[in-house]
């Protein structure tokens, strides 16, 4: 796995070097996140009628125990019809509710071959698909319908800009969900909407970056990235806790307590 340094995502040129990357969970980790935090992406298919040309479907998805997407659908469906004539097919996963700059935001594209759930598998994958997409309950018995598992063979995944890079899959499969994947998106919108003071106060003490004004971007266990603004450039920023952590309310101490180390670091405004 090949994974390009983080730390200077910025628009806008600077002739200094970049400062030292700040460590961050592998990418294999972060992608597993992703596609559980996920529900919906896009599954590119070769149109059987067009000699393989690229077809686009909106898809969404179920993901199983090693982390494969399950797909529900039709064989009436072109979709169904092309992976029943070739399997080889990709599904891109964007960083859900991401409303600013798409390209900032994290996306990872699975890469693999689609195939028939068995019937031994078919209660599990059933199940985590109605626990993600309760309105299927409505068709999912219909007698065309079927789960198909997209059986991933490579990723690639994209954190924003600067950061990027393929992730095997068997790193994929072994990795685990990030402990905040379910409350990070809550986390984020508290600190962006109540706190973003204290998101800029994390970029000028503990990252060098004299941030004018700042948005959290994402949070994991290690730290989190914060999107700074310095005049007319805009720098993605990692800062990371002084040490794991594995639910909200330790999320919050850490983050309160960062607060007062920062004020303390800068001293007097």
């Amino acid at each position: 796995m090949h994974e390009v340094p983080t730390a200077s995502d910025h628009v806008g040129g600077s002739t200094q070097p970049p400062p030292p990357a700040v460590p961050e969970p592998p990418f294999a980790e972060r992608t597993r996140t992703l596609v559980h935090l996920g529900r919906v992406g896009a599954l590119s298919t070769r149109l059987a009628k067009h000699d393989g040309t690229p077809f686009g479907s909106v898809m969404p998805y179920g993901v199983d125990a090693d982390g494969s997407p399950t797909l529900l659908i039709s064989r009436l469906a072109v979709h169904t019809q092309n992976v029943l004539a070739d399997p080889h097919a990709s599904l891109l996963v964007t960083q859900p509710g991401w409303t600013e700059d798409p390209l900032a935001g994290a996306r990872v594209t699975l890469v693999g071959r689609v195939a028939l759930v068995t019937d031994e598998a078919r209660p599990a994958v059933r199940q985590d698909y109605l626990s993600r997409h309760e309105n299927a309950r409505y068709w999912v018995d219909f007698g065309d319908f079927a789960f198909y598992r997209l059986c991933v063979e490579q990723l690639y995944y994209v954190a924003g800009f600067g950061a990027m890079g393929w992730v095997e899959a068997d790193a994929y499969r072994a990795a685990a969900v990030d402990p905040l994947a379910d409350s990070a998106a809550g986390i984020i919108d508290h600190m962006n909407a109540d706190h973003a003071d204290a998101l800029t106060l994390y970029c000028r003490a503990f990252a060098g970056v004299a941030a004018e004004r700042a948005t959290m971007t994402g949070i994991d266990r290690m730290g989190m990235r914060i999107r700074a603004q310095v005049g007319d450039r805009l720098q993605g920023v990692r800062v990371n806790f002084a040490h794991d952590v594995r639910t909200p309310l330790e999320a919050r101490k850490v983050l309160v307590a960062m607060v007062h180390d920062a004020r303390e670091k800068l001293g007097p405004a």
